[in-house]
């Protein structure tokens, strides 16, 4: 889960920017359980500093769409503590949350946190559910975000025909997470590099994330599986990709 924490401790390259060669069919995935459910790991996580990495992901929202509406309602699918919502709240002083967590410890963490974010919370609302089935309010979202949450899932099918079934033409699809290395020692390699003065439980989670994510090749394939090949995978560091367009 503790995927942030590699953007966090370290650079992330500009989008389009030229990246080593790599290989991605070597390593099996290696699922990890869907949920982060246990309050101790949940806390661990909300109290770690992932500042940096979330707000890179905001600042990389806008500079992916210049022409963005000014006003919209955003489906976030797999918010965990929320931190991601209330970076893209401030900066997006017109936009309402549907933000939607299956862990209920995940979601006690995102409304503590609302306390310090009294002026964003009104615009926010947190949903506990599984997709597919969660209480998801809306349709026709103008915006839907991901964040960090495609790896976490045994079926990733899941999250496209979420996003497929809230959206409508025209609707901002952004989806960010981790891609998985060639081999075992690298994604160790990769916690070293970003997490290696960070507690074990930290360091752990951010290694099985690793090995549970996708590869591009991976993502783009469930992309054409679920009819939604018109969204573009762009690797955006040595860690991270992104799936990004506007529904048709």
């Amino acid at each position: 889960m503790l995927h942030q924490l590699a953007a966090a401790r370290g650079s992330t390259e500009a989008v389009g920017a030229k990246l080593p060669a790599l290989h991605f069919e070597t390593m099996r995935r290696i699922p990890e359980p869907e949920l982060m459910d246990d309050d101790a790991q949940a806390r661990a996580y909300a109290k770690a500093d992932f500042s940096d990495a979330h707000q890179f992901y905001v600042r990389l929202f806008g500079d992916t769409f210049q022409n963005k509406p000014t006003k919209a309602t955003v489906l976030d699918l797999g918010c965990g503590a929320g931190d991601v919502t209330f970076r893209f709240a401030a900066a997006n002083a017109e936009y309402t949350f549907h933000a939607v967590d299956g862990s209920a410890a995940m979601l006690r963490c995102a409304n503590e946190a609302a306390k310090e974010h009294r002026g964003l919370f009104n615009r926010i609302r947190f949903i506990e559910g599984f997709i597919p089935g969660a209480p998801i309010p809306g349709r026709g979202y103008d915006v839907i975000l991901s964040n960090n949450f495609l790896h976490h899932l045994h079926q990733p099918q899941v999250l496209w025909e979420t996003i497929k079934q809230y959206s409508r033409c025209g609707t901002l699809v952004f989806v960010t997470d981790l891609f998985r290395p060639a081999m075992r020692g690298d994604a160790e390699a990769v916690v070293d590099k970003y997490a290696a003065n960070e507690p074990d439980i930290l360091r752990r989670d951010f290694l099985n994330s690793l090995l549970a994510a996708f590869t591009p090749r991976e993502v783009e394939d469930q992309l054409r599986e679920t009819c939604l090949d018109h969204l573009r995978t762009k690797t955006i560091s040595d860690r991270h990709l992104m799936v990004f367009g506007e529904m048709k």
